[in-house]
């Protein structure tokens, strides 16, 4: 079974940073992309970040400049550091990755279970 998890949420001063992490256990084969999606109250889920296996990265327009997408291979791990934050970024943050499990020859997509970044004075 394949699992991820997130950590690193909280509550932050507008202009303040935070860093997300997002780990994926399990009967892992291979990870192909992972992501981090924001959920705000009454918005939709959207995309904030990419981040490819060979470390190609896509980010949101709104936050470009600001967040830094990483990833370690070697863990399993994917690190969304969060510079400047403004108080529009408040969301629910959730991971997602496409992993391809052992013993399949298809990927799956999986979510964490959010973790909570509130930006406010």
């Amino acid at each position: 079974q394949v699992q991820l998890v997130e950590s690193g949420g909280g509550l932050v001063q507008p202009g303040g940073s935070l860093s997300l992490s997002c780990a994926a256990s399990g009967r892992i084969f291979s990870i192909n992309v992972m992501d981090w999606y924001r959920q705000a109250p009454g918005k939709e889920r959207e995309l904030v970040s990419s981040i490819t296996s060979d470390h190609s990265t896509k980010y949101a327009d709104s936050v470009k400049g600001r967040f830094t997408i990483s990833r370690d291979n070697a863990k399993n791990l994917a690190t969304l550091q969060m510079d400047s934050l403004k108080p529009e970024d408040t969301a629910v943050y959730y991971c997602h990755a496409r992993i391809r499990p052992r013993f399949v020859t298809w990927e799956n997509d999986y979510w964490g279970q959010g973790t909570q970044v509130t930006v406010s004075s």
